[in-house]
């Protein structure tokens, strides 16, 4: 039937069924629920039709019955709320081990990188049963990353990171679109999301493959001249970055945050918005010297001075973060 009568489109992540199950829960109360009322009108308006010769007498209402048709809707239409929520919250937690890809949005275009290195544009390669999140920005306007057959949909605003994840479970190619009008050729902007066995994905990566993005991050960390002052130790005149990375950090006006992926890019472009308690706003901007493809690394290299580190290289140079240190990330 669906290949003849196509009632929604292909269902291929682990998020899929469960949407699915909602809409169609959804539109059998809906259907239940206007019959239900069509049956009503109907048997009232022939019970008690105006008949000639008859005088219309009052009718008291009950209240029981009242109550009754406001409670029991009532509690069947919080099922939408608390199914739909528990819905809302699992699409917006992405899992701990979740691969991690860079996209970027600009008219009219998808421009994608992977951590391993591999930069795609309106494609994103990915291996099935493998969890991803997608950490988005734009160039230019407000445009929405739209999946139909995964059943997910974001906005991707100018100005900060927004994120989205799924899990493919079927091989093959499936549609992307801009579901946010961003211009003229709003209709163009689409790509495909190729999901791979992971045989098949593991040679896909090995093709072409630049460097990690940690790695072209840290080389602009040095660059940029960050590492005079974000040193790791205590002497640098700016906060050490080593564990920074999804932890509380303390402002000078005693507010706490979080160092999230967001916090990092506004301390990179606006480095005098959240100063960190105990350090001075020394730290000029990077806005326009930077492109969001470099701010993507940077913020990258940040993150991977969080992560465990693989061997006993490099540990001289990033000493563990003692738990009382005051911490900021602002790249000078």
């Amino acid at each position: 039937m669906s290949k003849f009568l196509p009632l929604w489109p292909d269902s291929a992540s682990t998020m899929s069924g469960q949407v699915d199950a909602l809409y169609i829960y959804l539109l059998l109360v809906a259907g239940v629920m206007t019959a239900l009322i069509f049956v009503a009108v109907t048997v009232l308006a022939i019970k008690y039709r105006r008949v000639p010769g008859r005088e219309a007498t009052q009718i008291e209402g009950s209240t029981i019955l009242e109550i009754t048709w406001s409670i029991i809707p009532f509690f069947v239409m919080l099922t939408f709320f608390i199914w739909g929520a528990v819905l809302y919250f699992q699409e917006r937690t992405p899992p701990a081990n979740a691969t991690e890809v860079y996209v970027v949005a600009k008219q009219w275009m998808w421009k994608i990188e992977h951590m391993e290195g591999q930069r795609e544009i309106n494609e994103l390669h990915v291996p099935v049963g493998q969890n991803v999140k997608l950490i988005m920005t734009s160039q230019d306007v407000i445009h929405s990353f739209f999946v139909p057959a995964f059943r997910i949909k974001q906005d991707v605003l100018p100005g900060r990171y927004t994120t989205l994840w799924f899990k493919a479970t079927v091989p093959g190619r499936y549609h992307l679109f801009c579901a946010e009008y961003c211009g003229t050729m709003h209709s163009g902007m689409g790509g495909d999301i190729v999901v791979m066995e992971p045989q098949e994905y593991a040679q896909w990566m090995a093709v072409g493959a630049t460097a990690p993005l940690q790695d072209t991050g840290k080389e602009l960390f040095a660059s940029l001249g960050c590492a005079t002052c974000h040193r790791f130790d205590v002497q640098g005149r700016g906060p050490n970055l080593a564990g920074i990375y999804n932890k509380p950090v303390l402002l000078e006006d005693g507010r706490t945050v979080t160092a999230d992926e967001n916090y990092v890019r506004e301390s990179i472009l606006n480095p005098t918005a959240k100063i960190v308690n105990g350090f001075k706003p020394i730290m000029p901007t990077f806005q326009g010297i930077v492109s969001d493809e470099q701010l993507n690394a940077l913020v990258a290299y940040v993150k991977s001075l969080s992560q465990p580190p693989t061997g006993t290289a490099g540990l001289q140079n990033q000493p563990a973060v003692s738990p009382g240190q005051t911490q900021n990330v602002q790249v000078q």
